[in-house]
């Protein structure tokens, strides 16, 4: 079997993979996460997940590499699909949680599997739906689970979740930061798994 490395630091990814009973290291891709101007806010995780990819494919060759991207899509009339990052502070983090309260938006992951020079890309995209949100309740979340390492400022398996949301239409695990059923599917179709 192939040795398998996650080019990613994020601990959700990590369970995931572990969960599906998938065997690989973790090394750390270090990239410029700049979205390239022009392109479309649904094309970004994908592009990033690739350039992630790339980079530690050429550190090691001979491995499969799979590489992720998660983004929040907020809806906009006027403007398209807007970006939500990672906050960079409370106040930041604030802001996103009341934009997000009683909408929808979208989780879109990109990954990208690289095996022997090739790049397989693909994206998931879920639909989640916040009930209406109080400020103590932001406020709550952010003071008890700091969820500054994440796309929106939260993560839909902690407290805000359970109480937050009302549905979902899509793959849960997506939302989590990686779509491993369909992760699962492309590598057993390239003869990885």
């Amino acid at each position: 079997m192939r040795n398998i490395i996650l080019a990613s630091q994020s601990p959700r990814r990590k369970q995931l993979l572990e969960q599906a009973g998938i065997s690989f290291t973790i090394v750390n891709p270090d990239v410029d996460e700049t979205v390239t101007p022009g392109m479309l806010a649904e094309e970004v995780p994908a592009g990033l997940a690739h350039k992630k990819a790339q980079v530690v494919a050429a550190q090691h060759p001979d491995a499969v590499i799979i590489a992720a991207d998660t983004v929040v899509l907020l809806g906009n009339d006027l403007l398209g699909d807007e970006i939500l990052g990672k906050p960079v502070d409370s106040e930041d983090a604030i802001a996103m949680l009341e934009r997000l309260s009683g909408r929808m938006h979208r989780v879109v992951t990109g990954v990208c599997i690289c095996i022997d020079g090739h790049s397989h890309v693909f994206s998931s995209s879920t639909e989640v739906y916040f009930r209406q949100l109080t400020l103590p309740q932001i406020q709550k979340y952010i003071m008890d689970y700091k969820p500054f390492d994440k796309a929106g400022s939260y993560a839909i398996q902690e407290w805000i979740g359970l109480i937050g949301i009302e549905k979902i239409h899509g793959d849960y695990y997506n939302v989590m930061g990686l779509p491993v059923g369909e992760l699962y599917r492309h590598l057993t179709r390239l003869g990885i798994l």
